[in-house]
């Protein structure tokens, strides 16, 4: 039941410079632009918060949840305005414009300086979505003012408009303003652009019913506005880097935006090196060999002529796996070619995984690594002992706890993994900190059981946080230490799961293990028993349809 008090306006019939037709037309326009502009403030908050604080799904739903709830006040706070109903309008874009506009830069600027964009990220969500539930009613005064009609057909037009314009809002974030402008001057643009359409409504269409002083107080409101989107667009890059230099330290050497991720290498040109991708430490030159020989050398025990790398773009796992004269070919499955690029370019990161991009043995394959194993089984290269089956397949992603690599830890994944693996093939996957989260250690290790394998759980440690970690697997952006979360002074906890289809393999170093930097058989047998130690049982499985891992 629509409130009649909310359509039907208690103001006389506006005196507009145009057609009624014409006006209705206008205003219908701006509200196609004003909703597109919302949906894409409603997605920057999204990937934003993704993107500093990790887990997806979680901030995806904390943001729209929150925005929604913020709607529905802010409908109810603008029947207060309809008397007034073109300068509460036009204030409102004002405001939703410098909001929106400045939101990416102001979370952006927490995240970098105070370590933590939570706050601000609930504050621009109940803020902005207060302002985005005040338009709908407002709008609806509006339009009835410049052209009476049924309270049903009213609310039809408006919200055909509303919904075509958050459609192309919807669109236009990922294929347009992302590519394009990037977040922060994405975002500044659509205000600037909320900001011409709600003014020059108000000002043009509905100037002759405000007086002289809602005039003057619109037109400066507005020019301020679009002031500051201008002064803070000039500024930008200049942000930028000082943000960079914030979270990175003063050696930020390439910062480059791929199509999946921003990458960042700090450190001179020799070294040592620290690589970030998306925020988030994974590989520091100090270390690094701690994580790679724990993870590469146990699955290297028994045959290992063709060796299958999941993620692993910076070289470093096919660099172990190389230094075995004996291994024909190593095939590796990267999702961006970005990192690619660099650890082949690169003069401190080519060396650091010498060279492998140029050995011949070795190739890679740009694509998801899911869809790479499910389309291996579909052309029928793999299969147990297949003729296209690896001897090896290691497992070198991003933490189960970061949304996208959820489907990368689940039993359908690990079903397809099984499907490329030669008879008495191992199977070797980084599985997260068990010392600090047991939970998605052990169900890491419970789905790999349910797809039919035997597991030998083990775990490594690194230096101590304060002097510089290794890859820090987890979606922790801020955490230097590595994947512990702890601070200065502690360990890096690095857990790993060996797997066999059928039986748990032993964790070993190969009769002609190359001579390792930290590896060594008591060194196994530590980590085998601090793994142990974490231990929960009768865990489910996860699967794709009921993820397990909690961010």
């Amino acid at each position: 039941m629509i409130d009649q008090s909310v359509v039907a306006p208690p103001d006389s019939v506006a005196r507009l410079p145009v057609r009624p037709s014409a006006g209705r037309f206008l205003i219908l326009a701006v509200v196609f632009v004003c909703a597109a502009c919302g949906l894409v403030y409603e997605l920057e908050l999204v990937a934003l918060a993704s993107y500093l604080i990790g887990d997806s799904v979680t901030q995806a739903s904390v943001v729209l949840s929150l925005m929604v709830f913020a709607m529905g006040l802010g409908s109810l706070l603008a029947k207060r305005l309809r008397c007034r109903a073109a300068v509460g309008f036009g204030l409102v874009e004002a405001a939703l414009a410098l909001l929106g506009g400045l939101s990416a830069l102001v979370l952006y600027a927490t995240f970098a300086w105070m370590g933590e964009s939570r706050y601000a990220l609930i504050g621009f969500s109940l803020s902005i979505g207060v302002l985005i539930g005040a338009e709908i009613p407002l709008l609806m005064t509006l339009i009835q003012r410049v052209s009476r009609q049924d309270a049903g057909g009213t609310v039809a037009d408006l919200f055909a408009a509303d919904y075509v314009g958050a459609l192309v809002g919807g669109l236009a974030f990922p294929f347009l303003l992302l590519p394009w402008f990037g977040q922060l001057t994405g975002a500044l643009l659509t205000g600037a652009v909320n900001v011409v359409a709600g003014g020059a409504l108000v000002l043009w269409i509905f100037g002759r019913d405000l007086t002289g002083r809602e005039r003057g107080l619109l037109l400066l409101v507005n020019v301020l506005v679009l002031a500051v989107l201008a002064t803070a667009a000039v500024l930008v890059d200049d942000f930028e880097r000082a943000a960079r230099r914030a979270v990175y330290g003063d050696g930020v050497r390439v910062a480059v935006q791929t199509e999946v991720q921003e990458v960042v290498l700090t450190g001179g040109a020799e070294g040592p090196l620290d690589l970030y991708l998306d925020g988030r430490l994974r590989v520091s030159e100090r270390d690094e060999h701690r994580y790679h020989e724990a993870l590469v050398h146990p699955a290297m025990r028994g045959p290992h002529a063709r060796v299958l790398i999941l993620g692993g773009g910076d070289g470093l796992a096919a660099r172990e796996v190389l230094r075995y004269p004996d291994v024909r070919s190593v095939t590796l499955v990267e999702l961006d070619p970005g990192v690619a690029r660099l650890a082949r370019t690169d003069p401190a990161l080519a060396a650091l995984n010498e060279h492998v991009y140029d050995d011949p043995r070795f190739r890679v394959e740009y694509a998801d690594a899911f869809t790479w194993l499910r389309g291996r089984g579909v052309v029928g290269a793999g299969g147990p002992g297949g003729s296209g089956a690896y001897d090896v397949v290691i497992s070198d992603l991003p933490n189960p706890g970061i949304t996208p690599s959820t489907k990368l830890y689940s039993e359908e994944f690990y079903g397809l993994a099984s499907r490329v693996l030669a008879e008495g093939g191992r199977l070797a996957v980084h599985a997260g900190p068990p010392a600090v989260r047991p939970r998605t250690y052990w169900t890491v290790d419970a789905t790999l059981r349910s797809a039919g394998f035997g597991t030998s759980p083990y775990a490594a440690a690194g230096q101590a946080a304060g002097f510089g970690t290794g890859p820090d697997r987890s979606h922790d952006g801020k955490n230097a230490g590595g994947d512990d979360g702890a601070g200065a002074g502690a360990r890096t906890d690095w857990g790993f799961v060996l797997a066999e289809v059928g039986r748990p393999p032993a964790v070993g170093l190969a009769p002609d293990a190359p001579r390792l930097r930290s590896l060594a058989p008591p060194v196994l047998e530590a980590g085998i028993l601090r793994a142990e130690r974490t231990r929960l049982r009768d865990l489910p499985p996860s699967t794709l349809v009921h993820p397990r891992y909690a961010g």
